[in-house]
């Protein structure tokens, strides 16, 4: 937990009625009570809005004792790790029902189809020689389980994993493979994690390796899941992620020569299965068919409790609806609060969400999610699109001393957005800053302990903030793109070489994913 002297919850009513600024430190503001304009209209450019009104009840709602942390403690420490399709995703999705119930907030549940049900076995792996010694290792997601009995192979150590390095390695038919990574310490780094794999895999399975290990990107042991397939599919080759230290002795060994290994993972793979978004709604007085989206994804990996990634922000969007709720304003437009599953198995519970709302995506007015830990929240990514942004900062205007206001134009895959965007709906995406986020993630680190309660308390607010003004701004805060504006976009912002590196291409192309040409 990160220490700081915090204000009283039980004085913020009285700050936000005296119109008193909270003292902001040079390096780091201390948000809790917000610059609120007096007499100016920071919501909508036609009317004067109900924005402050809406913040100076919102906040204490949020701010004050509340039962984020408690329902938060549950998802983690009781429900757990939370893989879609196990029996703790069901517990997951009854939480999620249980909690929006008791915030007051009508919800119901939507089938979407999985199209595998994927859990690890027991997964050995053992250095024969020179130097024998077990190795700590964990399968990838939705990595294809080895022969019965396993593999027992010499281990080639490719380096990055590059052209170069296959070619310096000749032939790799029935070798197991070690590639090196990174330590992962910043948003660049856990980008590289998603789009080394692809080309590495295919070289692999070109030249018929047995099997890829990755040099894990954390230290100290640290062992984490996730997977190098996209698509909800069993990847092409079994791949496992190798703790740090370990990957490092056996490449110091493999640079000798005639390294020899055993490898088993006998993982479970099943067929198609039902699982279940969870959709809060507060439906809106004037446009209700029209809709903002809260969201964030309720899934994890199972080595910790997913409290990070991303059971704070499951717990955030429920927060939000509740706060929002208790101040007893109804928003112009209806609020959706969506926690989707099967996220970590390539968004395929948004995506399932998109395809059977297909029909409404021209009144889906906004998709906000958010999708990393606890870091202080420093603006959104716009997901390309700068038309958007004067709406953006009118409804955050009365949060703008809390310095959420860095907002970007990137497009990327990565969370729940992803299938909104390609529809042409706007899309923003909280970018926070790392805090705590990469050391833990999908680690067995990733647990409720992590988790600073007011730093998700502070992100909370202006989330609820955020969907209250969007959905309430007099005009839409921007139009959904044709498929030609879309073509552009995705061009512009380089997210058409982020779908071809990562198998999205295809099906763009074709009109399966994202708007139809």
């Amino acid at each position: 937990m990160r220490l700081r002297t915090i204000l009283l919850a039980s004085l913020l009513p009285c700050l936000l009625a005296s119109g008193i600024t909270a003292q902001i430190p040079p390096a780091k503001p201390d948000p809790l009570t917000p610059n609120v304009p007096q007499g100016t209209g920071g919501c909508s450019v036609t009317e004067p809005s109900s924005c402050e009104e809406a913040a100076a009840k919102i906040l204490p709602a949020v701010m004050g004792p509340s039962p984020l942390e408690s329902n938060l403690r549950r998802l983690t420490d009781e429900v757990g790790g939370r893989v879609t399709g196990s029996p703790q995703m069901k517990k997951a999705v009854e939480w999620a029902v249980g909690a929006f119930r008791a915030a007051g907030v009508d919800v119901h549940t939507e089938k979407y189809i999985l199209p595998v049900q994927w859990s690890d076995g027991e997964t050995r792996l053992e250095v024969l020689g020179p130097a024998a010694f077990p190795v700590h290792v964990v399968s990838t997601g939705l990595s294809p389980a080895t022969p019965a009995g396993g593999v027992e192979a010499r281990l080639l150590y490719q380096g990055d994993g590059n052209e170069e390095d296959f070619t310096r390695a000749g032939s790799i038919q029935g070798a197991i493979l070690l590639v090196r990574s990174d330590i992962g310490s910043s948003w660049a780094d856990l980008f590289l994690e998603y789009t080394r794999p692809p080309d590495i895999i295919a070289r692999a399975v070109k030249g018929g390796a047995a099997a890829i290990l990755w040099m894990g990107a954390r230290e100290r042991m640290l062992l984490y899941r996730h997977t190098n397939t996209l698509d909800g599919l069993v990847d092409k080759i079994p791949q496992a992620v190798v703790a740090r230290e370990d990957a490092m002795r056996m490449a110091r060994l493999a640079a000798g020569g005639n390294l020899r290994v055993r490898f088993s993972m006998p993982n479970r793979i099943g067929g198609p299965v039902e699982q279940e978004n969870v959709v809060g709604e507060i439906r809106g007085r004037e446009k209700p068919d029209e809709v903002v989206i809260l969201g964030a994804h309720l899934d994890s990996w199972e080595l910790g409790t997913g409290a990070l990634d991303n059971g704070c922000n499951a717990a955030l969007v429920i927060e939000a609806a509740r706060a929002i709720k208790a101040t007893g304003l109804v928003p112009r437009r209806t609020i959706r609060f969506i926690l989707f599953s099967g996220e970590e198995q390539g968004t395929v519970g948004s995506y399932g969400y998109v395809k059977s709302h297909r029909a409404e995506m021209d009144k889906i007015r906004a998709m906000i999610t958010f999708d990393a830990g606890i870091g202080r929240v420093t603006g959104y990514s716009l997901g390309g699109r700068r038309d958007i942004e004067a709406g953006v900062r009118e409804v955050m205007q009365p949060l703008d001393a809390w310095g959420a206001t860095q907002h970007t134009y990137d497009a990327s895959f990565g969370t729940d957005n992803f299938d909104f965007m390609l529809e042409g709906v706007p899309t923003l995406v909280a970018n926070q800053e790392v805090a705590n986020y990469l050391v833990n993630y999908h680690a067995a680190s990733d647990t409720f302990d992590k988790v600073d309660i007011r730093e998700l308390k502070i992100n909370t607010a202006l989330a609820a903030v955020t969907a209250w003004g969007v959905a309430d701004r007099a005009e839409p805060i921007g139009k959904r793109l044709s498929r030609t504006e879309l073509d552009a976009l995705v061009k512009e912002t380089g997210l058409d070489q982020q779908m071809k590196l990562l198998g999205y291409w295809e099906a763009w192309q074709n009109g399966t994913r994202g708007r139809r040409p």
